[in-house]
Parts: C-alpha cells; structure tokens; sequence
C-alpha cells in the first residue's frame, strides 16, 4: 500500500530524539508521504529546509490561529516567498480555534482572514484547523467560494458542513480520532461522504489511534486510521489507500 499522510509536525520537539531515525524508516513501513504542517511564522523557514532534504515530504507555511497575535503584514510576504519552493505547496496549519483561545477571537479571525485572501491571490491549496469555531469559520470560507482548495484537517463539524465544505472545493480529512470508540458521529460522517474528497493524517505527534492511545504518535500508525476507515466503508484497506494516495495529490494540486 502506499500511503499519504496528509498532515504531521515532525519538527515538534517530542521527535528531537529520534527524527533523524523515523525519518529513514517511513518509506519501507508503507510511507510515500507525509504532509509537515507549519504552525508559526518561526517554523516557516524550518518546514522549507526539512521539505528540501527529505524527498517524500511536502510543507506548507501559515500561522495557526493560537499564533495568531504573532502575526504580522509583513508574514504574509514571508508565506509568499516560502511557496516559491517547489515542495512547499498548501497555507496552513491557518483558521480558528475558539477552545483553547490562545490568541483573542478577533485578532483569530483576522489572521485567518488574511492567509485566506493570500491563498485565492496565489491559488495556494489551504489547511485548515477549526476547533469549535464552526460559525465563523464556514462565514469566512463562504466569502471565498469558488476560490479554494485544500483540506479541512481533523474534521469535526456535522455532516451537513462536510458536505458544504466539498461544495467550497476543499477535502476532509480524518485521524486517529475515527478510531475512538466514542466517535459514533465521525463514523457516521466517514461512511457518508464521496470517497473523492477524503484523506487521513496523522496529526504526530498529537491523535494517536487505538491501540496506542496515550503515546506519541508518528506515520505509521496511520495505518489503524485506514483500516477502520475500510471497515466503516466496507471496502479492503489496499483499494482504499489507493484512492486516498490519489486524492491526497489532488487535495494539494501535487502534479
């Protein structure tokens, strides 16, 4: 099987130890690629230089909403130039989170607001966070339909705004939180919506999936999120990582 895992942060400091290490193990475990998700405008320049050197790894480059009272006007062009870089192909991890509101709401929503314009000018496919924030979030996609695409990673919303963030051009995306057992309602969503815009991801080293619960996650166990995704659509998982691989490429505009 080959498999995309569309969202990680491998530079987080939980793989300062070992990164180097996990880095050479992922192709042989199954791993084509991996998706490292920027999360502040320090981390730009360190998601270009990794994205350089490992050859099966792509990046983006945004401000997550809990850096969000970090940004600056002068960050969109530091963004602009970091998607000159051929690997560097998606704005995110960008949008709203209003459970942990690191960074206050308005000042949230600015930024989000910001990097969205960005990614329209540039026809960037875009990464999204929403974390209880589903109003203000579908309102600012909404004043960008017809101009967008990407994903919205670690999908939680209802069915309903699944199937209206597909109409707005962007994939959904689920972890290791499809393998929870209390995650009825995710399963519920996954079975339901057109395989053509689903994707899974990781989120490493944070979401990790039964059985591993409770450590730190990496790629490989990205492999229990597919087979419980196979099992929720009656399909065998080597079809279903074919169609994800596919997808995963398309979500990112990766010819």
């Amino acid at each position: 099987m080959r498999i995309f895992d569309t969202h990680a942060h491998l530079l987080d400091e939980q793989f300062d130890a070992d990164r180097e290490q996990l880095l050479v193990s992922l192709p042989s475990a199954g791993i084509a690629h991996v998706m490292e998700a920027c999360c502040d405008e320090a981390g730009i320049d360190r998601v270009v230089a990794l994205a350089a050197r490992v050859p099966y790894l792509y990046g983006s480059a945004g401000v997550h909403p809990h850096s969000a009272d970090e940004f600056r006007p002068e960050t969109l062009d530091h963004i602009r130039e970091a998607l000159t870089h051929e690997r560097m192909v998606a704005i995110g991890e960008i949008g709203l989170d209003y459970h942990y509101d690191f960074s206050p709401r308005d000042v949230q929503r600015a930024c989000f607001d910001a990097q969205l314009a960005l990614a329209a000018e540039l026809h960037a496919p875009i990464i999204i966070h929403d974390r209880e924030a589903h109003g203000d979030c579908m309102d600012l996609l909404r004043q960008y339909r017809g101009r967008l695409s990407g994903v919205m990673h670690c999908f939680s919303a209802s069915y309903e705004i699944a199937k209206e963030c597909i109409d707005l051009g962007l994939h959904i995306a689920f972890g290791g939180a499809l393998t929870f057992k209390n995650a009825t309602h995710q399963w519920e969503i996954a079975s339901k919506l057109p395989l053509e815009r689903l994707l899974i991801e990781t989120d490493c080293p944070y979401m990790t999936p039964v059985p591993f619960r409770g450590t730190r996650n990496d790629p490989t166990r990205i492999i229990h999120t597919l087979l419980k995704l196979a099992e929720l659509r009656n399909t065998d998982p080597e079809t279903l990582s074919e169609a994800l691989f596919e997808n995963s490429f398309r979500a990112f505009s990766i010819r």
